[in-house]
Formats: structure tokens, sequence, C-alpha cells
């Protein structure tokens, strides 16, 4: 039944309306084959070619249909007529009037005078007869006008529950965001707040120089990680809320001052394209970011080069450190930095390339196509 269904909708409408067209001259032929007059003739042409414009003017089609109706005992046009005329309406006086005029003028006989001179039962009997082939296609119409509003309907509900279904998809979101914000906040601050307190206390107490530039360096980066999960928690607790007032997102501007803070013997090279997104430049300071952190973990001792880069067809940056110096020491860590980078390098279009050198050091590279400016 679907498969019916679906060849039928893939029939173009000019198809169906020349069919019955022909179906409908072929009716009146028959009907006026060797007794036709001119006029009959013409009513017949007039009332099949209609037709084509059932779509357009059901009424005025139906209309057309009459005369015909009213000389010669044909089914196709009238039928099709009224069936396309409640398809497209919804107003049931008028189709029950276009149902009893249909009935009357196939009862009539034409000339009027000869319709009284015969067998006023038969002629009831043929007008309730008439009549009940005039309801059937008002009945299909009605029909296939309320299957389509059924349609809709469903439509419309399944959209409703995908809308409703996407509200509490938000609404759950929006809950675990303010609920690992306060975590964050509560735990995690409260962590890197006692190391840039202990780090303060050690940066004053200590006599050593060296010991006395660590504990400085350690108290900074402190400060800045405690600056970022402040702003993190406030992008977690603003998702889903009301208008959040939020602090600057890093742009190339606040670069030196990163490399500045990273406690690595860093140079800064190159530059960028005028004129980039604010996302690329917060993609960029975020992979220098990212790469900086990994020397700080993975190579102790190591040099760092940060070299800004662009040609006509695309911009990035690179980042590439020596091999380290001191040994190495075993550090926690999730491996989702990379992983983040390249979410990241993907939404410009771009791609994150992280691989060791030769010389025993590491190199992470951004490339992103020019277009993303």
């Amino acid at each position: 039944m679907s498969t019916g269904r679906a060849w039928w909708r893939r029939v173009p409408p000019w198809a169906v309306d020349t069919g019955l067209v022909m179906l409908a001259a072929l009716d009146a032929w028959i009907n006026l084959l060797g007794e036709g007059t001119p006029v009959m003739w013409a009513c017949a042409a007039v009332g099949s070619a209609g037709l084509f414009l059932r779509r357009r003017f059901p009424l005025a089609v139906f209309l057309l249909t009459l005369p015909m109706t009213l000389f010669m005992d044909v089914a196709v046009a009238p039928i099709a007529a009224l069936y396309t005329l409640a398809a497209s309406t919804r107003n049931r006086p008028l189709l029950a009037g276009c149902a009893l005029l249909n009935a009357t003028a196939a009862t009539l006989l034409w000339p009027l005078s000869d319709a009284f001179d015969g067998d006023r039962t038969w002629t009831l009997v043929q007008f309730v007869y008439t009549l009940a082939t005039a309801v059937a296609p008002v009945l299909f119409g009605q029909l296939l006008q309320a299957r389509r509003d059924v349609a809709r309907q469903l439509v419309e509900v399944k959209e409703a529950r995908e809308h409703e279904r996407a509200l509490y998809a938000q609404t759950v979101l929006a809950r675990e965001r303010v609920q690992l914000a306060r975590e964050m906040h509560d735990v995690v601050s409260h962590q890197v707040s006692l190391i840039a307190v202990q780090a303060g206390a050690l940066q004053m107490a200590a006599k050593d120089p060296d010991a006395r530039e660590a504990a400085r360096t350690i108290r900074t980066l402190s400060a800045n990680t405690l600056d970022e999960l402040r702003h993190m928690v406030t992008l977690l607790r603003a998702s889903g809320g009301k208008a959040t007032e939020l602090t600057p997102q890093p742009t190339l501007a606040d670069l030196r001052q990163l490399i500045a803070n990273s406690g690595i013997e860093t140079t800064l090279t190159g530059e960028l394209p005028p004129g980039i997104s604010t996302t690329a430049q917060r993609t960029v300071y975020r992979t220098v970011q990212e790469a900086l952190t990994n020397v700080r973990k993975h190579a102790p001792g190591a040099r760092a080069e940060v070299r800004l880069w662009h040609s006509p067809r695309h911009f990035g940056v690179t980042v590439t450190n020596t091999a380290p110096t001191r040994p190495t020491v075993a550090l926690p860590s999730a491996r989702h930095g990379l992983i983040g980078l390249k979410e990241r390098a993907e939404l410009l279009d771009g791609t994150l390339t992280a691989e060791p050198t030769p010389e025993g050091g590491y190199k992470i590279e951004l490339r992103s196509p020019a277009r993303s400016d």
C-alpha cells in the first residue's frame, strides 16, 4: 500500500489532469455519438477541458460541468469537479448545494418540458440515486482534507515533542553545568588558593634567590589558574540562565604576558595577519598555553620557541621545544588538552598536529585556512 502511494505521489499533476480530461472527453463522446448537437458538443468540450483548471478554480470548473450533465448522462467530469471542490474547501453548505445542483441537473431532461411528463415516482428515485452519486465524491474529498489535517497535526505534535525533549535536555545540561561549576569552585579553587598562599609564604620566607623565584612563579601561575577557573565557572553558570557579565576572553594581545609568566625560556617570532577573528585569536592563545603547559610538565629545563606565521592561504602558530635538561616527574594528566585543541582547530576548519622532533623535543602546530579570518 505504501509503495503504491509513493508511486502515485511521483506522478506529476499535469499528467493526472490530462488523463482526467481525456477520460471525460471519452465519456461525453460515448453519450453524444450519433445524436449530439453542436451546442451539446460545445458544452462537452468546455466541461471536459475545464478540468485542466480544477486545482486553481474548483468552483468555476464545477459550474462548467453542469451544462454537459444536463444534456447527457456523464459521470467523469462532474465527479472529478465535485471531488476537487470538496478537497479544497471547508464550506459544508456550499458542498451540499453543489451536490444538490449536480443531482438536479442529472435528473432533469432536455428539453425541460419533457422532465415532468413521465412517471414522477421514477423521477424521484432517479434524483435520490444521482444525489447519492454526487455525495460520494464530496465525502471522499472531505475525507482527503481530514487526512491532510491529521497528518499536519501529527507533524506539529512530533515537532512539539522534539522541542520539549530539547528543552528538557537543555534543562538537565544546565543543571549539570551548575553542579559542575559548584564542584569546581568549592574543590579546585580551594586547593589552588592554598597553593598560592603557601607559595606566597615561601617567597617571603625563603633566603635562596632561586627558591624565591620559584615560589614567585608558582604563586603567579596559581593566580592565573584561579582567574581561568573563575572564568570557566562563570561560563558554566551563565549557560541557560540570565545574561552574565563575563570577563574578556584572551586574545593575541595577551600572548606576550602568557609567555612572560610561563616560567620557561621562550622566544616569540613572527606575526599573524591583521583582522583575524576573535575565535581564531583565542584558539592561537590556547594552543600556545597548552604547549607551554606541556613543556613545563613533561620537559623540565627545555627551551621553547613560539612562531606565528601566515601565507596567502593559511595562518597558524608553531610551538617547538628542545629536549628536557632535567629528569621528568610523572604528573597526573587526563590527556584532554590536545583533544580540546583539535576540537578548537576543527571549528576553524583547520588542523592541529603534535609530534616529536628528531632532536628529542616536541612540536605542536595549528594550521587554519585564511578564509576563517
